[in-house]
């Protein structure tokens, strides 16, 4: 299983996905959320409660996590900086394996361009593992679903490559 988190200090969006005969499909998706005018050491408790909550229920075999982008709300960049060290430090805690895409790639792989919009993210997320797009009430869960995607497409075709016992 593999869990995809899309960080943010007030919103997280998590999403868990399996591979079943080749075939993806939905384990859990949802959003950890606290209130805007709660403290940022309280948001990030929360937080950080969250996906150890997440790690406790589920046997996961990687964690994916939105690399960092440049915003020009200094403000913004830090507390979404603060929101993500402590996914990966809860993930690094748990011992499992910790992989970064940017949402670019993400949305390229996902998608078929990487300037897509959340709204064609969440349709194709949708559309792939079989949920109504109703029932993905926040971009923050297809992102998380997007990026757990994105990385079983790249684990799967590296696997695909070592059998077939091409060196790269």
């Amino acid at each position: 299983m593999i869990l995809g988190i899309d960080p943010g200090s007030v919103t997280t969006g998590y999403g868990i996905i399996t591979e079943d005969e080749g075939e993806l499909r939905c384990v859990a998706y949802g959003v950890i959320e606290s209130p805007p005018k709660t403290s940022i050491a309280k948001r990030l408790l929360k937080i950080g409660q969250g996906i150890q909550k997440l790690f406790q229920e589920h046997k996961l075999k990687a964690v994916v996590i939105e690399k960092t982008f440049l915003a020009k709300n200094v403000d913004s960049v830090t507390k979404l900086s603060y929101a993500r060290g402590v996914c990966v430090y809860e993930a690094a805690r748990a011992g499992i394996p910790i992989f970064e895409y940017s949402p670019t790639e993400v949305k390229m792989n996902v998608v078929g361009h990487g300037r897509a919009g959340k709204d064609q993210v969440q349709i194709l997320v949708g559309q792939l593992l079989k949920i109504s797009t109703a029932q993905i009430t926040k971009f923050d869960m297809s992102d998380a679903l997007a990026l757990a995607i994105h990385h079983c497409r790249v684990e799967g075709t590296w696997e695909k490559l070592r059998e077939r016992e091409i060196s790269l």
